[in-house]
């Protein structure tokens, strides 16, 4: 991985430049760049056919001066440890901005999950669990999915964890299955909360959605439910769609639901109708009123900032913009509305689901859906005002609100 796009070095370059606005003390800077906790575990999980694989795996645990880690397990070939640095840094950030008391964590698997059958995939999660589980708790460590892991998944490692203990902890692990804890609203959250934070960006800056155009890169979870609610809640027409295997434009428009529906019972968009072929570069460069990158990370450098034709971009992946390429579209007048702003209406009702555990009670989708819109509503407004007193874009001033919140929780503990 060239070290330009080391998503750590990359969080580190963004922690720096907000260290220096701030005027952070060197111990409190040193601090902030750093996990306070990395494990790396070594996972042999018996194979259908009877073989041992190895697997490698990571957690990282950020920083919990704000309360216990919080943070997805991705499954992925390509994983690396400082992806899951990075990862966890971010979640920090991004706690801390939509002011829940949590702090950030990451955990990754180097793994193909497409090339694993059901029960190899529920082997790996229990191992996992066997792995780490002493490190996790509600009190100490909270995962969640993310990358390639599903509700489905998150059961099995509940479970395990339970088997453990000897006793019920449904709070261990957020986005579970209903029937055991988890809560409404957790499917579509991460997309419904950038939907809302998009809102919020196009009032403020006079900018009227309705009938205007999207494009979505990357139609897993986030992406599919930002093309069905954008269309459903802010009247934007998908008019682009990619996936890992192509994507699909029709400048006329794209049934939302219709090109939802295919994915998911074609497992790709190639094939899909009245569309025609376009790359995952072109889709990035379309005019479009809001772009939503919902994949991976690096996928917007300088290379092509210049090209980027949208009005808003809502950043549904983590990471997907470079600090090079943030300066070009500052410049450009693109309105960015970073990462850790724009998709932690996931982690914010993954807090709810939490709370909902604690209690064992639990509320309807409305309530789930108007406490969200609280929450990002204020969390948006936050960082537009730090934006518009610092004359800073809006990732800078959403590093400044959050690692501000950070460093005083650090230095109330005596840590600095």
């Amino acid at each position: 991985m060239k070290d330009a796009l080391n998503p750590f070095n990359i969080a580190q370059q963004q922690l720096d430049d907000a260290a220096q606005r701030l005027g952070l003390d060197p111990a409190m800077h040193e601090l902030l760049r750093w996990p306070m906790q990395e494990l790396k575990v070594i996972l042999p999980v018996k194979m259908d056919d009877g073989s041992t694989k190895i697997f490698h795996a990571f957690r990282v645990a950020y920083n919990t001066a704000r309360g216990p880690a919080k943070g997805g397990i991705r499954w992925h070939p390509d994983e690396t440890i400082d992806t899951v640095r990075a990862l966890a840094a971010w979640m920090t950030w991004k706690t801390s901005v939509v002011d829940i008391p949590l702090g950030g964590g990451k955990g990754g698997v180097i793994c193909n999950p497409k090339a694993l059958s059901e029960t190899e995939k529920e082997r790996l999660a229990r191992a996992y669990i066997r792995a780490i589980g002493r490190t996790l708790g509600v009190t100490k460590d909270v995962p969640a999915p993310d990358v390639y892991t599903t509700p489905q998944i998150m059961a099995w490692m509940m479970d395990e964890y339970e088997t453990i203990m000897g006793e019920k902890h449904p709070g261990v692990i957020t986005g579970k299955p209903l029937p055991i804890g988890g809560s409404q609203g957790r499917g579509d959250a991460t997309a419904r909360g950038g939907i809302y934070v998009t809102r919020e960006a196009a009032n403020v800056h006079r900018i009227d959605l309705n009938g205007k155009t999207m494009a979505v890169q990357g139609f897993g979870n986030a992406g599919q439910y930002a093309a069905l609610l954008g269309e459903e809640v802010l009247g934007l027409k998908l008019v682009a769609a990619s996936d890992s295997k192509g994507g699909v434009y029709n400048p006329n428009g794209i049934v939302a639901r219709d090109l939802v529906d295919f994915k998911l019972s074609t497992g790709s968009l190639k094939g899909f109708s009245d569309v025609a072929e376009i790359t995952n570069k072109e889709l990035l460069e379309l005019e479009v009123a809001v772009l939503f990158p919902s994949a991976l990370e690096n996928v917007i450098t300088k290379d092509n900032a210049d090209n980027i034709r949208c009005n808003i971009l809502c950043e549904l992946a983590n990471g997907p913009t470079t600090p090079d390429a943030d300066d070009i579209l500052y410049h450009k007048g693109v309105i960015v509305l970073p990462d850790f702003l724009a998709n932690a209406g996931g982690v914010t009702v993954s807090y709810f689901e939490q709370v909902q555990n604690t209690y064992n009670y639990y509320w309807h989708l409305e309530e789930v859906y108007r406490r969200l819109d609280e929450k990002m509503t204020r969390a948006f407004r936050g960082v537009h005002d730090m934006h518009l007193r610092e004359k800073i874009n809006m990732r800078q001033a959403a590093y400044l609100v959050s690692v501000a919140r950070v460093a005083e929780a650090c230095r109330l503990r005596g840590w600095v």
